[in-house]
């Protein structure tokens, strides 16, 4: 009897292992690929802005000469002082971009209304009583763009044209009598001047095609000369020139909208 039980166990034990052999083995299956995303800052773009400017004015006389029936001739010549034009700003972009790798380069047009004022007393020793006031009321940028990305963080540089319009004019701070009374606007010039911009900015997706940024722009504005006419009431001989330097420096937050995705999946 014991002889059987072996025998039996045996035999069980062999078709055991052969059923065990007979089974196969479960296929490997590889894992799927992890999917990276980057940000893309390529394509066209469109945005507002708005935030703070300022300009810096000084004001020389053009020599000229008037003769003067009681005084004689007068030699006009001379710096009048300088004063700043601050205000604030606001205005849109458009512009274009490409990436390649982490560097990004672009194009970008740029107009702002603008409210910049300011005004200071002459100093030249023939217009005392009078004070010199400017404004700028509108910026244009055209600039080309160079910047590197961190995903979806941009820093970038930028450079080319700007343009502004200004308005000039003169007004009494001394009452000169009834018809000239403390206030009284003199003379009045205006220009549209071209000059050069530099610039820097960081730049943030915030969301799908959404951007925030933040930028600083200083504008090379030169130094021009603006005719200035006396009202026609006042004494029109004073018509002259002044050579003006100026320069402007703006602050701006801004936000852009840039169609086509911004994600690119990357394995």
């Amino acid at each position: 009897m014991k002889s059987y039980f072996v025998a039996a166990s045996m035999l069980m034990l062999g078709i055991a292992s052969a059923s065990a052999a007979d089974i196969a083995a479960r296929p490997y299956t590889k894992a799927a690929p992890i999917v990276a995303t980057a940000y893309d800052w390529s394509g066209f773009y469109v945005g507002a802005n708005g935030g703070g400017s300022w300009s810096r004015k000084c004001w020389d006389v053009v020599p000229f000469t008037i003769t003067n029936p009681t005084l004689g001739v007068l030699n006009f010549a001379g710096p009048e002082g300088c004063h700043t034009a601050s205000g604030a700003t606001a205005g849109g972009q458009i512009g274009y971009r490409g990436q390649q790798a982490a560097w990004v380069f672009g194009v970008e047009a740029q107009g702002n209304w603008a409210d910049l004022s300011g005004s200071n007393p002459s100093v030249a020793p023939l217009f005392a009583g009078f004070a010199n006031r400017s404004r700028i009321d509108a910026i244009g940028l055209f600039t080309g763009q160079v910047g590197y990305s961190w995903g979806s963080f941009l820093l970038y540089a930028k450079g080319g044209a700007a343009v502004v319009r200004d308005r000039y004019e003169s007004f009494i701070t001394t009452g000169f009598g009834p018809g000239v009374p403390v206030g009284f606007i003199a003379d009045r010039g205006a220009e549209t001047r071209w000059g050069g911009a530099i610039g820097a900015g960081a730049e943030y997706g915030i969301a799908r095609n959404w951007s925030l940024a933040v930028e600083y722009d200083h504008l090379f504005m030169g130094t021009n000369n603006v005719r200035m006419t006396y009202d026609p009431a006042f004494i029109a001989a004073l018509n002259h020139d002044e050579r003006i330097r100026q320069d402007v420096d703006m602050v701006t937050v801004r936000v852009n909208y840039r169609f086509g995705g911004p994600v690119v999946a990357k394995y």
